[in-house]
This record gives structure tokens, sequence and C-alpha cells, in this order.
């Protein structure tokens, strides 16, 4: 489903390899710097203890000891990207959720051939179909998913996370 939506949405040009100039480390998310600012979106930070608090249950070890920050976009679409920045200002975490798919070119930057292949290769294993996209390799890890007017999302750098996160906390 990851890379049917990809075609179906980027132009031809996009995935013939035109898309890898999107992918520059300087402009990525994850393991770079904060995505820029789309037109359009508003930026908010959340703080990890506020966020777990607010949600009724006590907070996670992770939220506890934050470390970390966590910059939340909503894109003039309604999608809400977080993106989870550790003390060096690298983005080590993003999670997605909303009515469209984020440009997980910029997101995932230079690490975004890396999930294409991995999604590819796992499609044709499979025979092809449709269904969530899940890339779990010891540099990445992304899950993808969703339909039509509600897509979600997280992508994150294991060797990256910071003491007292996992991959369930990049949500």
């Amino acid at each position: 489903m990851f890379i049917r939506f990809l075609r179906a949405v980027w132009p031809a040009a996009l995935m013939a390899g035109a898309w890898l100039s999107a992918a520059a480390p300087a402009h990525a998310a994850l393991g770079g710097n904060p995505m820029p600012t789309p037109s359009g979106a508003t930026v908010s930070t959340v703080t990890p203890v506020a966020r777990a608090a607010s949600a009724g249950g006590a907070p996670s070890s992770a939220a506890v000891n934050a470390n970390f920050t966590v910059r939340q976009t909503t894109l003039s679409s309604g999608t809400v990207v977080r993106e989870y920045i550790g003390p060096d200002g690298t983005v080590f975490g993003i999670a997605w959720t909303g009515p469209r798919m984020p440009d997980l070119a910029t997101l995932l930057g230079s690490y975004f051939p890396q999930a294409t292949s991995a999604v590819d290769a796992q499609r044709a294993q499979r025979g092809g179909g449709r269904g969530p996209a899940s890339v779990e390799q010891p540099g990445l890890v992304v899950h993808s998913g969703g339909h039509m007017g509600s897509f979600a999302g997280q992508a994150y750098l294991p060797q990256a996370l910071p003491s007292n996160v996992t991959g369930s906390d990049i949500q």
C-alpha cells in the first residue's frame, strides 16, 4: 500500500529517480534537522510529560526522563506530523496521522530509498497485494498504513533513540 500510494500520487518523474534530490540530508527530518514548516502549517512544541499526563494515564518512563522534545506540525491538509528531537537537535523519530499521507520523501530524507527498497522487496515476496507497510531493519523502522482519509505511521532510527525511549514512544 505504501508504494502503491507513492506511485499513484507522485508524478512518474519522482518515482523514476528525480526525487532523490528531495531526499538530501540538509532538508531531511529523520536523522537530520526538523523539516521546514510548510506553507499553511502550524507548529507547536509538545513536552512528553504534558502529553502523557493529559492522556489521563501515568507518564511513561520516557516522558518522566524526557531528554527530547516533540515538534508537532499540523499541515494544511489536517495531517499531524510529530518529530521527536534529541538534545543535539537531530530528529530520531517521526509519527503522522491524518486524512492525507505527508511527504515521506521529505520526512524520511536520506532513509527514503532504503524504506522504498524494503517495501518493494516485501511486496515482491508476498506476490504484490495491499496492506500496511512495515520495515524493521537494524538501522530503520517504518510502519505505515491506513486508507483514504485516515493514514497513520511512524518511523524511527533504533540506534538514535535516547536512553529510556523505545519505539512505542514514537506516536
